[in-house]
């Protein structure tokens, strides 16, 4: 960004970054978003993805100077120290983001969190968490991340990783996970896991497939790809129900590329929390699809206007 760039006192640059995309965008105070684009998360060693994540910022930017930036990041982080270790980008271990894209946009608040903190965030803000007090928001794809918001904040934890529910223990003799576990939900229900796990089963073998195409097949009646998908939400339920017990809310929203599989998940979702949530404090969860289509980033958006209050 030149030094000439316009300062706009009315908007803020708001990042989301996850293994599958990076995607970068102008917002207003309301949540308007001016200007958005997104890019695939490329593979290689840290400065090439910093490079990509460097163009799509310049290209979102232009000629405006935002007042603040807030950046959602796949976890782990160290959000005191602007670090980031997304366990789905392997090019970055404690890569320092939140110094690296300073040096970019100036002298400005720079403001990190977890990728499903923002994605919660967005949706509490102008989704479908408008309206509740407190909120759960998960994203099912390449991973499973979450979010918890409560009093129009997120709830961040000592180190800013709060709330990973991917990778709550749910199946002590389970598969290995991408984090150094066993049995985490996201080995369940991720998109990649389920489809890897309906192929071992026989489920087009020979085919080079993704989560949308076992989500079509699920919804024609396919055996297997139906039994994945039950599985998938099994392991979210229980995610969601351990969350719900310990935090003490009843809204949850999902999202994510493969919550776009519709009833095929959420119907599932919903027969298995009802089973899981006894105690009379959960018995009334709710559990609704995201409004939005870009809540990642309306969320990170959120975080840079939160530095400014």
């Amino acid at each position: 960004m030149s030094d000439e760039a316009a300062v706009d006192q009315g908007t803020v640059l708001g990042i989301d970054i996850g293994g599958t995309k990076m995607a970068a965008a102008i917002v207003g105070a309301d949540g308007r978003i001016l200007t958005e684009h997104r890019i695939p998360t490329p593979p290689g060693d840290a400065e090439q993805v910093f490079a990509a994540l460097a163009e799509l910022i310049g290209r979102v930017e232009g000629d405006v100077r935002p007042v603040a930036v807030g950046i959602g990041s796949a976890g782990p982080l160290d959000q005191r120290h602007g670090l980031v270790s997304p366990v789905n980008i392997t090019g970055w271990r404690n890569f320092p983001l939140v110094d690296r894209v300073r040096e970019l946009v100036g002298d400005v608040p720079v403001e990190l969190g977890v990728d499903g903190h923002c994605f919660a965030l967005g949706e509490f803000w102008t989704g479908a968490g408008r309206n509740a007090d407190a909120m759960l928001g998960i994203v099912v794809s390449t991973g499973v991340g979450a979010g918890i918001v409560v009093d129009g904040r997120p709830l961040l934890g000592q180190s800013g990783n709060a709330a990973h529910l991917g990778h709550v223990v749910v199946d002590l003799d389970g598969e290995a996970c991408a984090c150094g576990s066993y049995g985490c939900v996201e080995t369940y229900a991720s998109g990649p896991r389920m489809v890897a796990r309906a192929q071992r089963r026989g489920w087009r073998t020979s085919e080079s497939v993704d989560a949308a195409v076992l989500s079509a097949d699920a919804a024609a009646g396919d055996e297997i790809a139906v039994a994945v998908f039950d599985d998938g939400a099994q392991a979210l339920a229980a995610g969601i129900v351990a969350t719900a017990v310990t935090v003490d809310l009843t809204s949850v929203v999902i999202g994510g590329g493969v919550a776009k599989a519709g009833p095929v998940l959420f119907d599932p979702v919903q027969r298995w929390v009802k089973r899981l949530a006894q105690l009379p404090f959960v018995a009334d969860l709710s559990v609704e699809p995201a409004q939005l289509a870009n809540a990642g980033l309306l969320g990170a958006a959120r975080l840079a206007w939160d530095t400014l209050a």
